[in-house]
């Protein structure tokens, strides 16, 4: 089959983008040609891909993403494909991969009346309208349930559209039989003893993730144990606000602001506990490659794979609504806490036993199915 594969923008450490590329990758392990259309590609692109990078130029993001839409929707009328699989909403789709939240429930119940006049807005609802509305044919991949039943409350959108995904973990973030060794160098390596704690925070988005609310927390914490805590945040962002915040807090000497890498396994295996206060997410991938890597997490409870960590006995959810003493208490409690060996062990067998791991296999045989159709 010819598939073409469209996303707005692609950069190696992004979740959406990590998902694209496995998914992408499988198709065509399973013999089918990838052709992508981007606005922007960072970093190698696997061998194989036609790859197509649009240029567009406009200095509003709803006029760049129409621009684009026409551009690709014009080149696939020029070479047709089996099938047109979408990470972003946009016209003209086969199938679209549901990373985003649902932006029309945002606008009514976030923005005012004044914004939903405005052409940003009207955009957007087109776009989430032309793959959820119920006179669309796009098949939906959904990753979480969370937003399901806000996209079918705005847009009517048939069950039958919907297709569920299972978490599709990568197995190199599974700890590896040698993870005390890989996290005694790690320590050595940054300089952590035994008694020193160290927080880990993953992404990118740091505003939407609940970074601001991470450091608040960490500041918080008894004199004693702050002085022996780390925090490491690594991800591709702007940090200019963030570290303004660890420096007001007197905390800057203590936290880490790295950019995007790929060591990230080396890191889940050294630290001691994940961070995720989110104020949104979707589903939160880091989530469950901290358990697989057996590190305790403390995650707000409005992420779609936070249900994971409680299932799997692997760390706590701080519940809605969010308070900030909430999250101050818990994290001090769990750094601390006499459990954290048993968060790790539970974390551990969950790995083992639970479907956390196909999605990319799921998703290329719905993909197969819709372009045979064709």
């Amino acid at each position: 089959m010819k598939l073409a594969f469209v996303l707005f923008k692609y950069f190696p450490y992004g979740g959406l983008q990590r998902d694209f590329l496995r998914i992408a990758s499988l198709c065509q392990q399973r013999g089918h040609s990838v052709r992508v259309y981007t606005m922007e590609w960072q970093g190698e692109c696997p061998p194989g891909f036609d790859l197509r990078t649009v240029s567009v130029k406009s200095l509003s993001a709803h006029r760049r993403n129409e621009s684009f839409q026409r551009k690709v929707m014009y080149s696939i009328a020029q070479e047709p494909v089996d099938a047109v699989v979408g990470f972003n909403k946009m016209a003209g789709l086969d199938l679209y991969y549901a990373a985003d939240p649902c932006y029309e429930d945002k606008a009514l119940t976030q923005r005012s009346a004044l914004y939903r006049l405005g052409a940003r807005y009207r955009h957007f609802h087109e776009a989430e309208r032309a793959v959820f509305g119920v006179d669309s044919n796009t098949e939906i991949l959904m990753i979480s349930e969370v937003q399901k039943p806000l996209f079918q409350r705005h847009f009517d959108t048939p069950e039958e559209r919907f297709h569920l995904l299972p978490p599709g973990i990568s197995r190199d973030r599974c700890a590896p039989e040698n993870a005390a060794e890989l996290r005694a160098a790690f320590r050595a390596e940054y300089g952590l003893g035994e008694e020193d704690r160290l927080l880990l925070m993953v992404g990118s988005g740091f505003k939407t993730k609940g970074l601001d609310r991470a450091l608040y927390a960490m500041a918080s914490l008894p004199l004693e144990l702050r002085s022996r805590t780390r925090f490491m945040v690594i991800g591709q962002d702007n940090f200019s606000a963030f570290e303004r915040l660890a420096k007001r807090l007197k905390i800057e000497a203590q936290v880490d602001f790295l950019p995007g890498r790929d060591d990230i396994p080396r890191f889940m295996l050294g630290a001691d506990l994940l961070v995720h206060p989110a104020y949104n997410e979707n589903t939160g991938t880091v989530l469950l490659e901290a358990v697989v890597a057996g590190l305790p997490v403390l995650v707000t409870d409005v992420c779609g794979y936070a249900h994971y960590v409680e299932v799997a006995g692997a760390g706590q959810l701080l519940e809605s609504p969010f308070e900030q003493a909430d999250m101050n208490h818990k994290l001090e409690a769990m750094l601390v806490s006499p459990h954290r060996d048993n968060w790790k062990r539970n974390a551990l067998r969950f790995a083992e036993r639970a479907d956390i791991f196909s999605m990319p296999e799921r998703a290329a045989e719905l993909i197969e199915w819709v372009g045979s159709r064709a």
